[in-house]
């Protein structure tokens, strides 16, 4: 028995104008990029099956299939603007190598990095919002973007040798976390 693939499902949805494709307001506001035309479907595509999509699957596990250099990192940082907006606020953001923390910190943490990702203030439905980068999830900002970045290995490290200050499975029990990975 073969399964459908959702992006085939959802290519009959965009092609009979069931997606609208649209950048939504919280992206639209508060980031530099993301306007380019599959961005765009991206972003909608995205949403539609977050808020509309009756056969969603849960715990929700998507891929958006790009290219390197063709912009995940900015769905990415859209999916966050989104999720926030929907009320999730913890994020581990991974990758396999510490040059690409590196490059995503800078792009997500640092306003005066010509590769930031954000408008500063980020202002989300009439609230100022911070993203902060944390060690674990005990003591978050219940109003902001709370991100975990490591590598896939750090990560598994932190889990399976706790530490003080550092993510533990504990972290888990009773918050949603939201788990990016980047070129993974």
């Amino acid at each position: 028995m073969s399964q459908d693939r959702l992006d085939k499902t959802f290519d009959v949805l965009v092609d009979n104008d069931l997606i609208e494709l649209a950048l939504p307001a919280t992206i639209k506001e508060n980031m530099f990029y993301g306007r380019r035309p599959y961005a765009i479907e991206a972003f909608s595509r995205l949403l539609f099956y977050l808020s509309e999509y009756k056969k969603r699957r849960k715990p929700t596990q998507l891929l958006f299939h790009m290219a390197t250099g063709s912009g995940k990192t900015v769905i990415m940082a859209g999916a966050i603007l989104e999720l926030y907006r929907m009320g999730y606020r913890n994020f581990i953001f991974f990758v396999n190598t510490d040059t690409i923390i590196r490059k995503t910190k800078e792009n997500f943490l640092n306003p005066n990095s010509s590769k930031y990702l954000f408008n500063n203030p980020i202002n989300i439905e009439g609230q100022e919002v911070q993203i902060r980068e944390v060690q674990n999830f005990e003591s978050v900002y219940e109003d902001d973007i709370n991100i975990l970045f490591s590598t896939i290995q750090g990560l598994h490290t932190k889990l399976n040798n706790p530490q003080e200050n550092s993510i533990t499975f504990d972290d888990f029990f009773d918050k949603e976390v939201v788990l990016l990975s980047d070129e993974a």
